[in-house]
């Protein structure tokens, strides 16, 4: 495979307003933390948007907040939207439960998540866009699921690849421990 060819794929962000979707994106593509950013994708105005948002995706980060248990037990009604408008059956699916820097905070268990992700067939990974645990790692894991996944993101008319990095520097704690991909 040509480490030069890229290609495109859709990942989608999903989960409660505030869990800290932007901001989880915002530092994977930029390295910032805007503690300020103000949350619009999840306001009821966009929601006609919603088919064509979901239409071709191949993965799906679904977020929720460690801190606001609300965030996690509406996990479910995310998930059936998802299979109500998601085009593709083999989408590669990843849990994050976002804000792990404020545990004294923390409402929802590791554990929990985890079990949600099992029972659901999902990847899963705690992170925290403020101090970056995870972040990478979250998305790295799901571009490589998605890669690993027949028919997923190959073109028939020619191959192609997507270049992740570095593999040594990931090698050397990249996921900081916190990758559990099941």
């Amino acid at each position: 495979m040509d480490d030069d060819v890229l290609t495109t794929l859709k990942i989608l962000i999903i989960g409660e307003s505030g869990v800290g979707k932007s901001s989880l994106l915002l530092r994977f593509t930029d390295d910032t933390f805007d503690p300020e950013l103000a949350d619009t994708a999840g306001q009821e105005r966009f929601r006609t948007l919603t088919p064509s948002y979901y239409r071709g995706a191949q993965g799906v980060i679904l977020v929720y907040d460690v801190t606001k248990r609300d965030t996690f037990t509406r996990l479910e009604n995310w998930l059936n939207e998802l299979e109500t408008y998601c085009t593709r059956n083999d989408l590669v699916k990843m849990l994050v439960g976002n804000k792990i820097d404020k545990e004294e905070n923390r409402v929802v268990d590791r554990n929990e998540g985890l079990k949600f992700a099992r029972k659901h067939s999902m990847l899963f990974i705690e992170a925290s866009a403020k101090t970056r645990d995870g972040v990478q790692c979250a998305f790295e894991e799901l571009v490589e699921k998605i890669l690993q996944t027949p028919g997923l993101w190959e073109s028939n008319a020619q191959p192609r690849g997507v270049q992740l990095g570095d593999q040594e520097q990931r090698g050397a704690g990249g996921c900081g421990g916190y990758c559990s991909v099941l």
